[in-house]
């Protein structure tokens, strides 16, 4: 773990071999799982989960009551929200399943529930669930095209084509 870590709250339970790089907040009584690696500047408020093998990309923001399955990608700037209505004190937390990729600048509203292996594409505006294994972007989010698809295209650029 880095020694440039600012805050760790209390009763935090960090699972083996997590690397959580410089300037980040961790809130009190979040659990963060094995394997996991947590960027710069991100902040994790008190009573957050996220699973193993999660990769939180630098200055994304979850809020309490979040939760975040196993093998995960959260990338930079990402923002969840817990306040559908502000400054209610009724929260309510994002769910991700495991498996799911949210890429940079993306908005998730409080409540929502994003699916495995489903793809949330940059700066996409996620104001209703987002189904299992489906590529939403745009604002609002819509469902562009399968995971199968995603995947197609994502060889092809790996392999140049």
């Amino acid at each position: 773990m880095s020694e440039v870590v600012r805050h760790i709250g209390r009763n935090v339970k960090i699972g083996r071999d997590v690397r959580i790089w410089n300037f980040t907040y961790i809130g009190s009584d979040t659990e963060i799982g094995d394997e996991t690696k947590i960027g710069s500047l991100v902040h994790v408020d008190y009573g957050v989960r996220i699973g193993c093998r999660c990769k939180i990309e630098g200055s994304a923001y979850i809020p309490p009551l979040t939760v975040i399955g196993d093998d995960v990608f959260v990338g930079p700037g990402v923002v969840f929200t817990n306040d559908p209505y502000p400054m209610s004190p009724k929260m309510v937390g994002v769910i991700v399943e495991d498996g799911a990729v949210i890429c940079a600048g993306a908005m998730l509203k409080a409540g929502v529930r994003v699916g495995a292996k489903a793809v949330v594409g940059m700066g996409a505006v996620v104001t209703k669930d987002v189904p299992p294994e489906v590529v939403v972007f745009g604002n609002p989010a819509r469902v562009k095209y399968s995971l199968d698809e995603y995947l197609e295209k994502k060889r092809e650029w790996e392999e140049g084509s």
